[in-house]
């Protein structure tokens, strides 16, 4: 079932995923090479407790085995997403997908960012590029009178002109008290079909974006996923609320960004 957000839910949404873009902007300023993925998810766990609120990715079920066993998924080069963090140092030209959620008042929070570890090749940067702006593609469709298969659309036509994959088996996602909630948010489909967007709908949009074919495994581990032939995927999500005119976007990259220009 679709639940429409009141505003003070809204609110109390905003203050979740700006912890979120809060935590996301800490581990912008350690990611470097040889700093490793399990020492990000100590800091972004002792971060979000230390802000009064809980990591909603620890522990989370899995129908294919164990829970997830830390607080952000780190996802390195052609991991896509649900990297677990690991002892292996980051090294020079990597980029690493930090998806990280937070439970705050009662209200979920969720939003990803894919970093660049020291200097990286012109290809795998476009491809970070492209990943996000088709972020800001589909957002341009979350507003009232909209159509779910219009944010889709947008996602997917983008990065296609651009040659990448669009990876079909995960999906953005509605958000409020559970951060899995309806409706799914596909990264591809077709304008005009999907349900109508309405006022007070909030959902995390979340292209997954590969730079060669969209074809995926899953790893031993039953969480990791990567892409088949080996190439990088990129990342990004914002948590949004559906208005009219103009989506309200809750998550910000705007600490994690001001933090990358101070470090370059």
């Amino acid at each position: 079932m679709v639940y429409l957000k009141t505003d003070e839910e809204v609110e109390l949404l905003r203050k979740a995923n700006l912890l979120v873009g809060s935590t996301l902007a800490e581990l912008a300023k350690v990611i470097e090479p040889g700093v490793t993925t399990k020492q990000l998810d100590t800091i972004a766990e002792t971060f979000i407790r230390d802000n009064g609120a809980e990591p909603t990715f620890k522990g989370f079920p899995n129908p294919y085995g164990g829970p997830f066993p830390a607080s952000i998924c780190a996802s390195v080069n052609n991991q896509v997403v649900h990297g677990i963090p690991n002892d292996t140092p980051l090294e020079n030209g990597d980029i690493v997908s930090i998806d990280c959620g937070t439970l705050l008042n009662g209200f979920c929070g969720d939003s990803c960012y894919t970093f660049k570890v020291g200097e990286v090749s012109d290809e795998v940067s476009k491809l970070l590029d492209v990943t996000k702006e088709s972020l800001y593609k589909g957002i341009e469709q979350a507003v009232v009178g909209s159509r779910l298969g219009n944010i889709s659309y947008a996602v997917q036509n983008y990065c296609e002109s651009n040659s990448y994959g669009v990876v079909r088996e995960f999906v953005g996602h509605g958000i409020g008290r559970d951060m899995h909630e309806e409706p799914q948010v596909p990264n591809y489909g077709r304008r005009g079909t999907g349900m109508l967007l309405k006022n007070g709908l909030c959902i995390a949009i979340e292209p997954m974006i590969t730079l060669g074919k969209r074809d995926i495994s899953m790893l031993s581990d039953n969480w990791t996923i990567v892409t088949r032939d080996g190439k990088p995927a990129a990342h990004y999500e914002h948590t949004v609320c559906v208005r009219k005119g103009k989506a309200d976007i809750l998550s910000s990259f705007d600490e994690i960004e001001k933090v990358l220009r101070y470090k370059s």
